[in-house]
């Protein structure tokens, strides 16, 4: 069941729990830590930590909506669409009436 749950969007805090620049917030989901940083543009991160030895922090996606802060642990819809990319395919279909 915490399968389920995992690739969905999970509140995490508010955003007046990181102010300013460089504050952090450490949270546990579903088992996995993940720190909630502030960087020095302002804008909120959030990162896995993983328990390697070596393992460098893997990012997160991380939403802001109305003042709360949200991750998704999900890693298949973590690739970022190129906004000239265009995937849609145009397709001409004859009613059915005609």
């Amino acid at each position: 069941m915490a399968t389920a749950y995992r690739s969905g969007w999970h509140f995490i805090d508010l955003v007046t729990a990181i102010p300013h620049s460089g504050d952090s917030l450490m949270v546990t989901v579903f088992g996995e830590p993940v720190v909630v940083t502030r960087d020095e543009d302002g804008d909120v991160r959030a990162y896995r930590c993983l328990r390697r030895p070596r393992g460098a922090p893997q990012p997160v996606r991380c939403a802001i909506r109305y003042g709360m802060i949200f991750v998704n642990l999900d890693q298949r819809d973590h690739r970022l669409v190129q906004p000239g990319a265009s995937d849609i395919q145009t397709i001409s279909a004859t009613p059915r009436s005609a």
